[in-house]
């Protein structure tokens, strides 16, 4: 009876399993629209921003590749020049290889250096404050929803814990932040309880809200519509209902907005006095820790 080699056995799996990671790799790619292999499936910015961020995203997956498509090759490559031709013959032995170690160790600390170089230009862009803004919103986050104080504008709005039935019209119950198209807003983020997170997918950027501390950032929204903010950081038992909505219009729809949370009795600075340490027994409230925290919330968290 006729028998294969050992080697050959040896290279029946490799070549399986090769094969079917270059069909799954190909199928994968033809998943969803050039669009979407485009932006590295990212959602689709609707802010300034987000275009930055998109070319950070696929250059970094363009670099990974390039990276793994030579290593890979060199793999093969020393697999196929290297093999044993015979079982009686031993492969000539290398210690070392001096200009290629040097290669390894310079190259990957270059990548890491421009790596680092373009992510810190990113975010410096993405947390920048430098600019005036034309609306500043203070977003409050609680377990679990959210409350607006629309600071340039004097008025606030409440929200509520989403309650997600599965049927339609939860959305429309959603708390709602409405902002200006093509106006940047500076987001003054407070917590009146635990660690949250503020983040719109869309805007592809995000930032957490600590008790005690105040973060802001800038947005300038590119495109009218409808999207879908949530907490993102894991804030207790009903996290995953923490959600609202942002709606993006142009300034005739938002001044009517305005008026109408204004004609709704809604004026002013809605009190962050709220602190889950008032509720224990023996600690300070808020008021009592920080008296003029209020005011300085409602001026933007800003030191004169």
């Amino acid at each position: 009876m006729h028998r294969h080699p050992d080697h050959t056995r040896r290279w029946k799996r490799p070549a399986v399993l090769a094969g079917a990671a270059t069909i799954g790799a190909m199928v994968l790619s033809a998943c969803g629209s050039s669009d979407q292999i485009a932006r590295g499936y990212l959602p689709e910015g609707a802010s300034e921003n987000a275009d930055g961020v998109i070319s950070f995203w696929v250059g970094m997956w363009i670099a990974a590749l390039a990276v793994g498509i030579l290593v890979w090759g060199l793999m093969l490559w020393c697999v196929l020049a290297y093999r044993r031709k015979n079982d009686a013959e031993v492969p000539k032995q290398f210690r070392y290889n001096v200009p290629i170690e040097i290669l390894y160790t310079v190259v990957p600390i270059v990548m890491v250096a421009a790596l680092f170089v373009q992510n810190v230009k990113t975010e410096d862009a993405l947390m920048s404050v430098e600019q005036e803004p034309q609306n500043i919103v203070n977003v409050a986050g609680k377990q679990w929803s959210w409350d607006f104080n629309y600071l340039s504008d004097d008025v606030h709005d409440s929200g509520q814990q989403a309650v997600l039935t599965g049927k339609d019209g939860v959305a429309d119950k959603l708390p709602t932040l409405y902002l200006p198209v093509n106006e940047r807003t500076e987001f003054v983020l407070t917590s009146r309880d635990v660690i949250h997170s503020f983040w719109v997918p869309q805007f592809l950027q995000k930032l957490d809200m600590i008790p005690g501390v105040v973060n802001r950032f800038q947005v300038t929204p590119t495109k009218v519509g409808t999207y879908q903010g949530k907490c993102a950081e894991l804030c207790g038992t009903y996290h995953s209902e923490m959600l609202f909505q942002v709606k993006v219009v142009e300034r005739d729809e938002y001044d009517k907005q305005m008026k109408k949370l204004a004609d709704d009795g809604k004026q002013g600075f809605l009190d962050t006095g709220y602190d889950r340490k008032e509720l224990i027994q023996g600690e300070k409230g808020v008021h009592e820790r920080d008296p003029k925290h209020n005011e300085w919330i409602s001026k933007g968290g800003k030191d004169n």
